[in-house]
């Protein structure tokens, strides 16, 4: 007779669950949960999730369309037709780019979901799928669960935290299905240009691979506006791209986001979602037409220009305590190099230890990042300002 394996044994884990990369942040987060509980002021740039609320036309549109019977029903698999319908008039405004509503738009949960189902709707066990480093983790881990191949393309300072096409081994290039990029950068903050994008779907084109580009924060910016991939001639042939109204709009706890271009990839995409999931409620996906039309507004206007007030405070402060580091151009992160001699994970470690001052190693985005950490501009001005006051005291 056989037996059931016992609740909570080894044996109700997935082999595949060991293949990810370890979670090097535990601790960090040990050490914060430490400094709390012992009544330390501790002082959190680690998270990458807005402090600010949600502006207020995006609330109130969200307060309406709960009372609206039709958001009580599920919604189409694809998303509301009146969503992607925003999503094309947005992407006719801020990129100059057409696409098309039925085919070429898809509604998420969260950019993260779309992202990490990418993979099993598109590569097969043991196809190769591109990944930089360092990087949102979710790439390898979506890759790791279809039981794809990652290939790491590492990312450097010295070329401005893009990736060297060329350097990539033609045997990975041919096996390869899937690259994934990210510009504006999470966590390096740096931001590609057009040209660049035009040397990756050129790239993608040569090995028939489709891009996954991630444009999370591509309305998060201090200067020029941030470019789409979608915007170089022909990618819609080779690409896809993810964008999330959580850093834009401060609606991380919503969960909605969209999916763009290669219609075949969407497709397949929409057919492993149809399978796990119903869609966004209603009522968000609404409210997230009301943002999408509301984007130029001041109050979401002065969210940019908080996290560059910020921005500013952190860079002094960090300069005038001898580091370091150059003025992100985009996203609302702030990765700097390490003091010399200090690897990412004891340089966070002892600004907790002896400045109550959380920040994330870089090592935790994949070993090429190592020598870095990053800090998120998720603090008020007045406890930024605290921050470096405590930082300006340590000596290395």
């Amino acid at each position: 007779m056989s037996t059931c394996p016992t609740v909570g044994s080894t044996s109700w884990r997935a082999d595949r669950l060991g293949e990810l990369p370890p979670y090097l942040f535990v601790e960090i987060d040990r050490k914060k949960a430490l400094a709390k509980a012992a009544g330390r002021d501790v002082i959190d740039f680690g998270v990458g999730d807005p402090d600010m609320p949600t502006p207020a036309f995006i609330v109130d549109r969200m307060a309406d369309a709960i009372r609206e019977a039709s958001c009580h029903r599920y919604s189409p698999a694809i998303g509301r037709r009146d969503l992607r319908e925003a999503v094309c008039r947005y992407f006719v405004d801020r990129f100059g780019v057409d696409l098309d509503p039925d085919t070429e738009v898809l509604a998420l949960i969260g950019s993260k979901e779309g992202i990490g189902n990418l993979p099993t709707a598109v590569i097969n066990p043991g196809d190769v799928v591109l990944v930089p480093e360092p990087g949102y983790p979710v790439y390898t881990a979506g890759t790791v669960f279809a039981e794809g191949a990652c290939h790491t393309m590492p990312l450097s300072e010295s070329r401005g935290w893009l990736p060297a096409l060329g350097e990539i081994p033609a045997d990975v290039a041919r096996r390869a299905r899937l690259m994934y990029l990210n510009y504006p950068n999470n966590p390096t903050s740096a931001c590609a240009t057009k040209s660049f994008f035009e040397e990756a779907v050129a790239f993608a084109r040569e090995h028939e691979i489709l891009i996954a580009h991630d444009a999370a924060y591509v309305d998060v910016y201090f200067s020029d506006p941030p470019p789409s991939i979608l915007e170089v001639d022909g990618a819609k042939d080779v690409c896809i791209e993810f964008h999330s109204l959580s850093k834009t709009f401060n609606m991380t706890g919503w969960r909605i986001a969209f999916a763009v271009g290669h219609a075949a990839a969407l497709s397949a995409l929409a057919k492993v979602k149809a399978n796990l999931d119903s869609g966004p409620f209603g009522a968000t996906q609404l409210a997230a037409i009301a943002a999408l039309d509301g984007r130029t507004s001041p109050p979401v206007r002065e969210q940019v220009e908080v996290y560059r007030r910020r921005r500013d405070i952190l860079v002094g402060g960090l300069r005038k305590a001898g580091w370091s580091v150059r003025d992100p151009e985009a996203t609302f992160y702030l990765w700097t190099s390490c003091p010399p001699g200090s690897d990412s994970m004891s340089t966070a470690s002892r600004i907790l230890d002896e400045a109550d001052v959380v920040t994330i190693p870089g090592s935790g985005f994949g070993a090429c990042g190592e020598g870095f950490i990053r800090f998120a501009l998720t603090v008020d001005e007045e406890r930024t300002a605290e921050a470096m006051q405590r930082l300006a005291r340590l000596t290395w």
